[in-house]
């Protein structure tokens, strides 16, 4: 009778070196380009934080990232590509508030779920956004806009982004605050926002320190106030809204990285690892101020947090300003 031995030896030999090439291959994470969707127009805050974070990324590991701008249905058409797309670690997106926290809440049905369709990898940046006017208009300070605003109701035109994007929020949630109407203008991207405000094609916006920071220095905008609850290292000058009388307003854009459900944990873990270590470099952070970003570096549960207190926060905006799909 032959002894079964050698056949075993060689079945659990076969074994082993199916499971050594398995971890091999995990442990080669990336073994080629890694695709990074970012569905916001080319040289947008958003797409310049993403890019410079995963270009610092890819130095440090060695690795390939590209990134692919989809713009369109505001964001939702790149989103639901990325949500769609294989969870192996070569797809990851670039995605900013509006898209996770805004426009789920004005449209009855978005493409994904901004919960379980990603796996959250790290809040990258916040975008430093200010209450800008154009030159033209007499009001030096938020006080005297809102006065302006209410002595001409519906007169002063504002524009954003679009419908539901981070300036058409931020600037209702300064109208229900401060009791004032302002006719809103919609772009197709924040850039041609800003610049129709510099023309004095419109009168006010909530628009990214970076798109204005420098017409204000040439005289060409006026800015009022920054958004946020703490003033900006970029115009460490310019009082906050809260400052200036807005009790409690709050508004920060923000942009962060995720990856498709299902992704595996380990490869998450890695990217967050990878993605909080380029972050946390001095050179990153100079650039990122050169642009008129700010570093936030976040974990997923931070992020998650986050997302959740603004998602409730801009239900009631929505709500209390009717907004609707276009």
């Amino acid at each position: 009778m032959k002894s079964k031995l050698p056949l075993l030896h060689f079945g659990a030999s076969l074994l082993a070196a199916c499971l050594s090439a398995a971890a091999f291959a995990q442990g080669a994470y990336p073994s080629k380009p890694i695709l990074v969707i970012c569905p916001l127009q080319a040289a947008s805050p958003s797409d310049i934080a993403v890019r410079v974070m995963v270009e610092k990324m890819g130095q440090n590991m060695g690795a390939a990232f590209v990134v692919e701008n989809q713009p369109g249905a505001a964001g939702m058409i790149g989103t639901e590509r990325a949500a769609k797309a294989a969870p192996d670690g070569y797809t990851l997106a670039g995605l900013n508030n509006s898209i996770m926290t805004m426009l789920p809440n004005i449209h009855a049905k978005v493409p994904y779920d901004p919960f379980t369709s990603f796996e959250p990898i790290v809040l990258i940046a916040s975008i430093p956004t200010a209450l800008v006017v154009n030159a033209g208009v007499p009001a030096k300070n938020v006080a005297e806009l809102t006065a302006l605003a209410r002595a001409q109701p519906g007169k002063l035109n504002y524009s954003s982004g679009g419908n539901g994007s981070p300036q058409h929020l931020a600037m209702e949630m300064y109208k229900h605050m401060a009791g004032v109407d302002l006719t809103h203008v919609p772009y197709k991207g924040a850039t041609q926002a800003a610049l129709d405000l510099v023309s004095g094609q419109v009168q006010a916006a909530f628009i990214s320190l970076t798109l204005t920071l420098q017409h204000a220095k040439a005289g060409k905008v006026r800015l009022l106030a920054f958004a946020g609850d703490r003033r900006s290292a970029m115009a460490p000058d310019l009082p906050t809204m809260q400052e200036q009388g807005v009790a409690n307003y709050n508004y920060q854009s923000w942009t962060a990285l995720y990856a498709p459900a299902g992704t595996p944990k380990d490869i998450v873990g890695k990217l967050q690892g990878e993605a909080m270590k380029a972050l946390a470099s001095p050179e990153l952070k100079e650039q990122f101020l050169k642009q008129g970003i700010e570093v936030w570096a976040a974990p997923p549960a931070e992020l998650v947090r986050i997302m959740r207190e603004e998602s409730a926060r801009m239900a009631a905006v929505i709500k209390a300003a009717g907004i609707r799909p276009d």
